[in-house]
């Protein structure tokens, strides 16, 4: 199946042009005041009074980083024997990409797609009256896509309310709106075609809204509002197999976008989830079969850590969680919603099937216990890597930057912008696997061995999203 995330990249500049739009015709005075359609006979007249009332609060966010644009010619001997080393030389370009983003609080709080702004140097919004401004990050959380920014200027900006997410139900109308390849704001419109789409594979966090409002390209980070004008959704990606709309698209539900916009507001710069102590599985039709149940849903708990909340609200290795908050669990993915969106410090009643009987236990969620982890090291000297912040490959190093586990190499966390290694065009969630032919992998291993190369030539190996990149720089 073909995901496609949202963010679209690299003509940014070419749609600049078409942002002029046509003039609005003035409304004579004999024109009736519109309000927004509150039964079905409105909805069947117009969208139109829903739509003024709620698009000056979805923007255009346009971001900017740079790239290292590699020579095809770079590390030839041929070349360089009759161009010398200049020739091929890569040179660093502006990477522009532009989606959308909705502002939730008047102080100028934008929620978008982390993917829209990941690895930006530079963030512009733009509203949908022409005012641009400059913005900065305030949290981004790369599982579930989403980035909380701040608009650099003291106004008060349009917002869009907050729904509730777990009020919308399959074939409620709704209206996303967005900037799809760049052409300005666009709306669109369709219903709710599933209220808790699961197992999607888009991304660590998978929970989401379904809806056949045509999303596209540049949508991403847009607004997705129900007939009350209520943000119920953040439009995040699309199956598509020619790359725009089909019909079937996907939103993050408003309340883990709460969650998040919370922890920003608080002053965090990361989202942390509410600890359980206790590890699950899903219900397969035989596991089922094999503890009596009539269907297969809910979420088996396989372990639980000792002291840790699950244990101490009285849950064991057997239970089977069926619901929590009243709501019934159809599976993991639900039920990891279900936690992250209760909150840390928040006491939720759960529900368990326990030896063929049903009863309800309260657990107090709680932050994760810290672990120690060894501090990236940032990368000094004359050598390519300069400005680049490693760390030795571990199983938690693997889960943070989401890479499979078992990889051999020293894993990339963070690029400072205007660094040698930014100018290489290495990026977080890089593996260095090579240099010079020397295999690396620890951090001691790669100091080591840009000790020893220094004022060489350095051919490098890199892996990303499973793919070996073989670079010479000189």
């Amino acid at each position: 199946m073909n995901w496609r995330c949202l963010g679209f990249a690299g003509v940014v500049l070419a749609f600049f042009s078409l942002a002029a739009g046509p003039v609005a015709a003035q409304d004579s005075p004999a024109t009736a005041v519109r309000q927004i359609p509150l039964s079905r006979g409105d909805m069947q007249l117009s969208f139109a009074p829903l739509v003024k009332e709620t698009a000056p609060a979805v923007v255009n966010v346009y971001a900017a980083r740079q790239v290292q644009a590699r020579s095809p010619f770079e590390g030839d001997p041929f070349f360089e024997q009759f161009f010398g080393s200049q020739f091929g030389a890569s040179k660093p370009r502006i990477q522009q990409s532009l989606g959308s983003g909705v502002i939730v609080d008047r102080s100028g709080i934008i929620v978008t797609n982390n993917h829209v702004i990941k690895d930006a140097d530079e963030i512009k919004v733009a509203l949908s009256d022409g005012r641009e401004f400059e913005s900065r990050i305030l949290l981004r959380d790369e599982t579930t896509d989403l980035a909380v920014l701040k608009i650099e200027a003291k106004q008060q900006f349009p917002v869009l309310a907050l729904g509730n997410s777990d009020e919308v139900e399959v074939g409620d109308l709704v209206l996303a709106i967005g900037n799809p390849f760049g052409v300005g704001q666009t709306v669109t419109s369709g219903i709710v075609s599933a209220q808790s789409r699961t197992q999607v594979g888009i991304s660590d966090f998978d929970f989401f809204i379904q809806t056949d409002a045509a999303i596209n390209p540049g949508n991403s980070g847009g607004a997705l509002i129900d007939m009350r004008g209520r943000l119920i959704g953040i439009n995040t990606a699309i199956y598509s197999r020619s790359g725009g709309s089909v019909g079937i698209g996907f939103a993050i539900p408003s309340n883990m976008v709460r969650a998040v916009v919370d922890a920003a507001l608080q002053g965090s710069t990361r989202f942390e989830r509410p600890y359980i102590g206790a590890t699950f599985q899903g219900i397969t039709p035989d596991l089922a079969e094999s503890l009596g149940m009539e269907k297969p849903y809910g979420a088996l708990i396989t372990a639980v850590v000792k002291d840790g909340p699950a244990e101490t609200a009285g849950l064991k290795v057997g239970d089977v969680v069926l619901s929590v908050q009243g709501v019934r669990v159809d599976n993991q993915d639900v039920l990891g919603y279900r936690l992250s969106t209760a909150g840390i410090g928040k006491t939720i009643s759960v529900e368990v099937m326990r030896n063929g009987k049903n009863l309800s236990l309260p657990v107090k969620l709680t932050k994760a216990p810290k672990v120690k982890q060894a501090e990236p090291k940032v990368i000094e000297g004359d050598n390519p890597f300069d400005g680049a912040a490693v760390g030795d490959l571990t199983a938690s190093t693997a889960a943070k930057l989401r890479l499979k586990r078992g990889q051999q190499g020293v894993a990339v966390f963070d690029v400072y912008s205007g660094s040698p290694a930014a100018r290489l065009g290495l990026r977080s969630g890089d593996i260095i696997r090579s240099i010079n032919g020397n295999q690396i992998r620890t951090v001691d291993d790669m100091t080591a061995v840009l000790e020893a190369g220094r004022g060489l030539a350095w051919r490098l190996e890199i892996e990303r999203n499973g793919a070996l990149l073989r670079q010479f720089v000189r």
